[in-house]
């Protein structure tokens, strides 16, 4: 259990609380169940194809190899013989840390017109409900949204609810590389909106991106809106526990180590994201130089030093965001430890002034941004702390486009 204070009876009537939330949650949004999910067919089918395949003879290496091995493997091949993989293969390709960027971006641009083709024909399937029907026709829509020109999709995988990861600018170029984990509710079909456009992973991607060319336009940099993992539906037990951050923290690990070059790349997770976040924080590789989070249910740790990162860590919270209501403990596994932003935490507290609630921090105009696009292109300085005191800022020597402070 998480420690409050001293005195045991405060802990125990916060103990209490953390429950009856969490029995209230179930009664309202129904109990979630606790199974693993399972693997994705179209997927599944491309990798076991991929396993079973040959080149010029030669076995393929195992796409679940290191990403650094991976690599080589794809260095040593021609153009020619990388575009075959990419036909041949699509999904496994595509959602291969450690395959070439462009090659990723075509490889998922074939997969989606695949995916596109099969929701075609079942928007006119009469075997479907009108329901049933009326999905298919918004997931076609949704590829048809992530086929469009300029558009770079660096993972994609259409089974179930589905998962995406998109890039914004020139990733093999870049100097700085930022990453945005998203939290609850996060799939396919909420990976982008029309309305509240900076709530959902691709606005809050696209968003912070523009802030870090305006913070500092000599600086290339590349921002990925992440919604890769199985993020929970919804906030019930799946929420609450640290199941769905725990499988997220593997991918997510696996993602930076497949990313090219040496860049510094920073984390910026929003709620349940910043679960993940504090999962992963201890197997990240050191090019992972900060890790900040808004709207935390927490990182799973009582402290920051307990996350085990050489990363700096940052936190923020609206005045108006309701996340601070729930109860910050973790108890039999539920809840996810201490707040972020409390005080004996520990980590660099930002200013969130002016950020729209829970869903507003990648809203443009507002001081959460600045902060975040601040410390995606290293501009440390530069970033407002939660108090006058300049707290979050102490220790670090000044603006630094492409390293550590």
């Amino acid at each position: 259990m998480t420690s409050f204070d001293a005195s045991p009876q405060p802990n125990v009537w916060r103990a209490l609380l953390a429950l009856a939330v969490v029995f209230v949650m179930l009664a309202t949004t129904g109990w979630t169940t606790l199974r693993h999910q399972r693997r994705p067919a179209p997927l599944q089918a491309s990798l076991s194809a991929w396993e079973h395949g040959r080149l010029d003879g030669h076995r393929l290496p195992d796409p679940q190899s290191a990403p650094a091995r991976l690599a080589r493997f794809f260095a040593s091949l021609t153009e020619g013989q990388r575009a075959d993989l990419a036909r041949r293969y699509p999904l496994a390709v595509g959602n291969m840390n450690g395959a070439p960027v462009q090659l990723r971006y075509r490889a998922n641009r074939i997969a989606l017109g695949q995916a596109r083709r099969v929701e075609s024909e079942r928007v006119h399937d009469s075997r479907l409900t009108a329901s049933g029907q009326q999905q298919a026709a918004r997931r076609l829509d949704r590829f048809e949204a992530l086929m469009r020109p300029g558009r770079h999709v660096l993972a994609f995988d259409p089974a179930g609810s589905g998962r995406v990861a998109e890039v914004f600018g020139d990733l093999r170029r870049a100097e700085r590389v930022s990453v945005v984990v998203p939290g609850v509710d996060t799939d396919l079909l909420t990976f982008q909106r029309t309305r509240r456009e900076h709530s959902a992973p691709a606005g809050m991607a696209k968003s912070l991106y523009a802030a870090e060319r305006a913070a500092a336009p000599s600086t290339r940099t590349a921002v990925i809106a992440w919604a890769d993992y199985t993020a929970p539906s919804g906030l019930g037990m799946d929420a609450a526990t640290a199941m769905r951050a725990e499988d997220g923290a593997l991918r997510l690990d696996a993602l930076v180590r497949g990313l090219p070059g040496i860049a510094p790349v920073s984390l910026f997770c929003h709620s349940y994201g910043s679960v993940v976040c504090g999962v992963a924080a201890h197997r990240l590789p050191e090019r992972v130089t900060d890790i900040a989070v808004a709207g935390s249910p927490g990182m799973r740790v009582e402290k920051a030093s307990q996350l085990h990162t050489t990363a700096r860590v940052w936190a923020m919270r609206d005045a108006d965001d309701w996340i601070q209501d729930v109860p910050y403990l973790e108890l039999g596994g539920l809840g996810h430890g201490a707040d972020p932003v409390a005080a004996g935490f520990g980590a660099r507290v930002l200013s969130a002034r002016e950020a729209k609630g829970h869903a507003g921090y990648f809203e443009p105009g507002t001081d959460s941004l600045r902060n975040f696009a601040g410390i995606g292109v290293g501009a440390y300085r530069a970033v407002s702390c939660a108090d006058e005191d300049d707290a979050c800022r102490a220790g670090l020597s000044g603006t630094t486009p492409t390293g550590r402070a």
